[in-house]
């Protein structure tokens, strides 16, 4: 059977969260081995290390013993092999638009949010990997990702879906990071009632639970 190995983070709780999104079921289509991240457990454990030398979460493994890691090729997929209720789209041109929406967040989102974290109150779990990054650029960092949630508070508009007017990765992307932010006690930004707005009501569907849960 499919294991995916997991563990706090926004990165694992996305592909658990696409799992549920597609119908799959831990312990009826999937395992899941849990692994400590704030002792460093993935990154200690040797046979994990020998699946992803990287020490990072998620990885998918398969059947055949391949180890997939990073979320979005896992997403991908996972999309590929069960391909309904489609969330990277239908066509060339739909792919094409989720994974712009996806790419931009990506680059203007969560790469300022998570080093800001990592550089300030997460840096104590942090500090051996954000030695090279001072607390103040940290904060210059987060004051950064911060902007662009406005740039895409402006780009939801009125709408609940970032892409194709209908619930895709995208979507669930820009959900889990915002969930991961509440986590750790941020907020979303002044300004940014759309995305508040966007959050309620993501927070109705059945893979939000994952963000209550205890791992």
């Amino acid at each position: 059977m499919t294991t995916l190995h997991s563990s706090l983070g926004p990165n694992p709780r996305l592909v658990r969260m696409f799992l549920i999104e597609k119908g799959l079921e831990e312990g009826r289509d999937f395992t899941r081995v849990h692994y400590d991240i704030i002792t460093g457990e993935n990154r200690q454990d040797a046979g994990y290390v020998a699946k992803n030398p990287m020490g990072t979460t998620p990885t998918l493994e398969l059947d055949d013993g391949t180890c997939l890691t990073e979320s979005w090729p896992i997403c991908e997929f996972i999309e590929e092999m069960h391909p309904e209720p489609n969330l990277f789209g239908e066509t060339p041109v739909e792919r094409a638009t989720v994974r712009k929406w996806a790419r931009l967040f990506d680059q203007e989102v969560v790469v300022p949010m998570t080093m800001g974290f990592r550089a300030g109150a997460g840096r104590p779990m942090f500090a051996p990997r954000m030695s090279v990054v001072s607390p103040e650029a940290g904060a210059e960092l987060s004051a950064m990702a911060d902007e662009k949630w406005r740039m895409f508070d402006g780009f939801l508009g009125g709408s609940n879906h970032i892409a194709l007017g209908r619930f895709t990765f995208a979507d669930l992307l820009i959900f889990a990071f915002a969930n991961f932010g509440f986590t750790v006690g941020w907020k979303l930004p002044e300004g940014t009632d759309n995305l508040a707005r966007f959050v309620d009501t993501h927070n109705q569907r059945a893979c939000a639970g994952v963000w209550q849960q205890a791992e």
